[in-house]
């Protein structure tokens, strides 16, 4: 059994029950309400209500079930997790390398859920089942900053801050070749592959994203860009990447051999043996959910990442 809420309606006008309930409960988002409603753990005047749109007036009675954290089911795992900084909203974290974010069909554990459920003593279960507090994600082979909401609240302000100018994420990519301008803005609309389901692409029928990059350094055949997200779709830089002609290095999905073309040896290897997409979540700042301060916080470029940089560099 969940915790139970007991609720007297006191001079409202007739509303329906789901936006009576988001008002009533404000550090509950209205689409948790509706799935806690759905779900059968609400009675008005006790009886079970399962229909959002149900209209209720003052005088009522309502006894809301929250049910427990769903996200607890998930097993905590003591997996290697570093934290960056933590209160009582929220934990932002460096995630490495090769870690999913959570369990899904090809990946029922050994995932940040897990770990964060072993880690994060006071995260509930927020943002769906099996991804409590996860407010956006990072591709498995993707490293780098990451904020996790710990309650339904800072989950819910998180959330609407996301895809504003409130919100932005600095990515460190490492390319093939050198783009023509040093400088500039991709906007070109992203969708799924109409060739490969596993895939996005540039779609005209796609959603709208905008990415804009500079490069930093002068490398020999590959460059190093920063890429800055206006907007946050799958895939979002290694698609535009690969549109703007010059995909990132080790992307299964978006790159290829390009490599071979490379006449220096050691660094042929060196971009052959690169085993992700060379791509790191550098920086990330944000309005904190409680106090609306902007936060910012970075996280080091890893150790192969690091070294390849240093082998395209010659030192």
């Amino acid at each position: 059994m969940g915790t139970i809420i007991h609720l007297e309606l006191d001079n409202s006008q007739p509303e329906r029950l789901d936006r009576v309930l988001t008002k009533l409960m404000p550090g509950r988002s209205r689409s948790f309400l509706v799935k806690v409603i759905e779900g059968g753990n609400v009675r008005v005047d006790d009886e079970i209500v399962t229909k959002s749109s149900v209209v209720v007036s003052s005088g009522q009675m309502i006894d809301v079930e929250i049910p427990p954290a769903t996200g607890q089911t998930v097993e905590s795992q003591n997996l290697p997790l570093q934290i960056l900084f933590e209160d009582s909203d929220i934990v932002v974290i460096d995630k490495p390398a090769g870690l999913v974010v959570h369990p899904s069909a090809g990946h029922t554990d050994a995932t940040l859920v897990n770990a964060l459920l072993f880690h994060v003593k006071d995260l509930s279960g927020v943002g769906g089942e099996i991804r409590p507090g996860i407010v956006h994600r990072l591709d498995k082979d993707t490293s780098g900053v990451m904020v996790i909401a710990k309650n339904d609240l800072a989950h819910r302000e998180l959330t609407a801050a996301w895809g504003t100018d409130r919100v932005r994420k600095e990515y460190l990519a490492l390319v093939y070749g050198k783009p023509r301008n040093p400088k500039g803005t991709i906007e070109q609309p992203i969708g799924r592959d109409p060739s490969d389901r596993k895939r996005m692409a540039v779609v005209e029928s796609g959603r709208n994203a905008i990415t804009d990059y500079v490069a930093v350094g002068d490398m020999p055949y590959v460059t190093l860009l920063r890429c800055s997200l206006k907007t946050g779709r799958t895939h979002q830089i290694r698609v535009h990447l690969k549109w703007l002609g010059h995909p990132i290095v080790g992307d299964p999905l978006y790159s290829g051999p390009q490599w071979r073309g490379i006449p220096d040896k050691k660094l042929q290897k060196a971009l052959k043996s690169f085993g992700r997409q060379a791509l790191h979540a550098e920086r990330l700042r944000f309005p904190h959910p409680k106090t609306g301060e902007q936060m910012s916080f970075e996280a080091p470029v890893p150790e192969d990442l690091r070294e390849l940089i240093a082998i395209v560099q010659g030192k």
